[in-house]
C-alpha cells in the first residue's frame, strides 16, 4: 500500500479549464489525488446535469496527469464521500468562502476535523468563471443525439421532472432559461412539451389533428434551433400504423426524446371535454401493435414511446385503465401517461398507486391541468415521474395580448399599454445577434 497521503477533490468534470488542471496539480503536490466525480443525480437539484454522462466524464478525468483515482460522488455534499474514503485532506478553491457553497465549506471543515484531516484551500484561478463557460457552451446549442438521450438521463438522475409547454421559439427560450433559487436548490424546467393543442391554437386551427406532422415539425425546428433541453412530442393518436412508423423515425432523427400517443380512435376531440363528446377507445390489440411497431423501427434505445390512457376520460374505471396499462407495458411501451378531467385527482392517485405496486420502474406521466391544487412533491408520493404543464404558456400569453389590445383601443394611444409590455431595449437584446 502506498504511504502517500490521499487528497480528495470533488469535480463535475463537464468543462475542463485551466483552473481544474491547476487544482489537480496543487493537490498532487500534497499526495495522491482522489477525484470524487459528481453523478447526474448529485447535480439534479442544484444545477443542470452535465452534457457528458458520468462514464464519459470519468474517462476524461482519469487521463489527466496527477489524478490517482476517480470515484463517484453520489451527493452534492462532499461529506458522505469524506467519511467513506477517509482522505488525509480535501482540496478546494477559496471561492467557496462566499455564496451558495459557504455552508458546504463549514460542513467539510467539521467533517475533516472529526476525521483528523485537513482542508487545503487554494486561490481560485482568476479569469475563469465556470458558470459563464457553461452558459457560453449552452449558447452554442446541442446535437440531436445529446438531446435525444437527455430525458432518460434526467429520469435516472431526478425523482420527478417538470416539463413546460412550448409552442414557439420565444416560449421555448423562456422554458430553457427561467429558474429560481429556493432552499432546496435551483428550480427550473427539465424539458418542453410540444402540445398539439397549443401548436394548433397558435396557428388558428382547431385541436382535431388538423395540423400535419410536416407543419408541426417547422415549429419544432424553431424551438430546436434556440434551445437545448429535451422535448416530448404530443403525437395525438399516432395516426395510422403506417404513418406512425415515419413519425417515430422523423422525431428520433431530429433529437426529440419521446412521443406520447393516446389510445383513442376516430376524429380527435380534446380530452378535457370528457364524456360531453363521444370518446372512443382504440382496441387494446390494435394499440399494442402500434406501440410494438414503433419500438421496432426506432434506431436508438434512447427514444421513448409513452402511452396515454384515455379510459378515465371516456368514463371507464381505474381498474379498466389498469388492464389497458398492463397490456401496453407488455407491448413494450416506455412510460404510461394517465389522463383525467376530474378536479379531485383521486382517480389519478388511485391509478398511480396501484400501477406502481405492479410496475416499479415504468415512468408515470401526469398532466394536472384540472387537478392543479396538488404540488409536485405530492405527485412524487403517488409514484409519478414526469409532470407536464401542458398549455400554460399559450393560455397566459393570450389574455396578456388581449388586455394590451383592448387598452390601446380604449385609450386611443399606447401609453397606458406600456405597463403590460417589455421595454423596447429589452426585447431587442432578448436574442443576441451572435446567437
Amino acid at each position: 500500500m502506498s504511504k502517500k497521503k490521499i487528497i480528495y477533490l470533488g469535480l463535475s468534470g463537464d468543462i475542463i479549464h485551466p483552473g481544474i488542471v491547476n487544482i489537480i496539480n496543487e493537490g498532487a503536490k500534497h499526495g495522491q489525488v482522489l477525484v470524487g466525480l459528481l453523478t447526474d443525480s448529485a447535480f439534479a437539484l442544484h444545477k443542470r446535469i452535465p452534457y457528458l454522462d458520468w462514464e464519459q466524464r470519468k474517462s476524461v478525468i482519469e487521463n489527466i496527469k496527477g489524478v490517482f483515482q476517480v470515484v463517484a460522488q453520489e451527493e452534492w455534499s462532499y461529506v458522505p464521500n469524506l467519511f467513506k474514503y477517509h482522505p488525509d485532506a480535501i482540496i478546494h478553491g477559496d471561492d467557496w468562502k462566499e455564496g451558495p457553497l459557504r455552508k458546504e465549506r463549514e460542513a467539510v471543515f467539521e467533517a475533516m476535523e472529526e476525521l483528523g484531516g485537513e482542508v487545503i484551500e487554494i486561490t481560485y484561478t482568476k479569469g475563469i468563471n465556470a458558470t459563464k463557460l457553461n452558459k457560453d457552451m449552452l449558447s452554442l446549442g446541442t446535437t440531436p443525439n445529446i438531446r435525444l438521450g437527455m430525458l432518460r438521463r434526467l429520469l435516472r438522475a431526478k425523482p420527478i421532472l417538470r416539463i413546460m409547454e412550448a409552442h414557439s421559439a420565444l416560449s421555448g427560450l423562456i422554458v430553457e432559461n427561467v429558474e429560481i433559487n429556493k432552499k432546496d436548490g435551483i428550480h427550473s424546467f427539465d424539458g418542453m412539451w410540444s402540445s398539439s393543442l397549443t401548436d394548433s391554437t397558435s396557428k388558428g386551427k382547431p385541436d382535431i389533428e388538423a395540423v400535419d406532422l410536416t407543419t408541426r415539425l417547422q415549429t419544432l425546428t424553431d424551438i430546436l434551433e434556440c434551445t437545448t433541453k429535451p422535448i416530448i412530442f404530443d403525437g395525438d393518436t399516432g395516426g395510422k400504423l403506417e404513418h406512425f412508423v415515419f413519425t417515430v423515425r422523423t422525431l428520433e432523427r431530429n433529437g426529440i426524446s419521446a412521443v406520447i400517443i393516446e389510445d383513442k380512435t376516430g376524429l380527435k376531440k380534446n380530452s378535457l371535454f370528457g364524456t360531453e363528446v363521444k370518446q372512443k377507445l382504440a382496441p387494446i390489440s390494435e394499440f399494442c401493435k402500434k406501440i410494438a411497431t414503433g419500438k421496432k423501427v426506432q434506431v436508438t434505445d434512447e427514444f421513448m414511446i409513452i402511452a396515454r390512457l384515455e379510459a378515465l376520460i371516456a368514463g371507464y374505471t381505474v381498474d379498466d385503465a389498469l388492464i389497458r396499462a398492463r397490456a401496453f407495458v407488455e407491448a413494450g411501451v416506455d412510460g404510461i401517461m394517465i389522463h383525467s378531467k376530474e378536479k379531485s385527482g383521486e382517480d389519478i392517485k388511485n391509478f398511480c398507486r396501484k400501477f406502481r405496486k405492479e410496475f416499479k420502474y415504468i415512468p408515470i406521466v401526469l398532466v394536472p391541468t384540472t387537478y392543479n391544487q396538488f404540488r409536485e412533491k405530492e405527485f412524487l408520493e403517488w409514484g409519478a415521474n414526469i409532470i407536464i404543464y401542458a398549455n400554460h404558456m399559450l393560455r397566459s400569453s393570450y389574455p396578456a395580448m388581449l388586455n394590451t389590445a383592448k387598452t390601446i383601443l380604449e385609450k386611443e394611444r399606447a401609453l397606458e399599454a406600456d405597463k403590460f409590455c417589455m421595454p423596447i431595449k429589452e426585447i431587442i437584446e432578448l436574442i443576441p445577434v451572435g446567437k
